[in-house]
């Protein structure tokens, strides 16, 4: 069963995206501990490239990319609240910020699983 698309904000309101999320829903989130991402906090869940749409604001978006630059990271430039990126373990996928969710609470969602970014399955030779 496919989920309805779901509507995704930034505090401000400048980005709003439309995110249908992969089959497990809110059941993807994760928060990883690598370098970045534990310093930013958010819990991601999944969808697909062709599953999230930006319906205002692409460019009030900044960009922020380090290392393979495999990762791309998106910022309100107004609020600077992350809402997405395209995941570096599977490009083909997008990391939307739960918190960013129309009525959904992270917190309501604990225990939130980790995942292990310092030891990145990319970073192994």
């Amino acid at each position: 069963m496919t989920e309805a698309p779901r509507r995704a904000t930034c505090h401000c309101g400048a980005v709003e995206l439309e995110v249908t999320l992969v089959p497990a829903g809110l059941g993807s989130i994760r928060r990883c501990d690598c370098s970045f991402c534990r310093r930013r906090g958010a819990a991601p869940v999944s969808a697909r490239l062709a599953d999230l749409k930006i319906v205002k604001g692409a460019d009030a978006l900044t960009l922020y990319t380090w290392g393979s630059h495999t990762a791309k990271h998106w910022f309100c430039a107004t609020c600077g609240i992350y809402t997405h990126h395209q995941r570096r373990s599977n490009p083909e996928e997008y990391g939307v910020n739960a918190a960013c969710l129309e009525s959904v609470n992270p917190r309501d969602l604990e225990p939130i699983p980790w995942a292990d970014g310092v030891n990145h399955p990319s970073d192994r030779s």
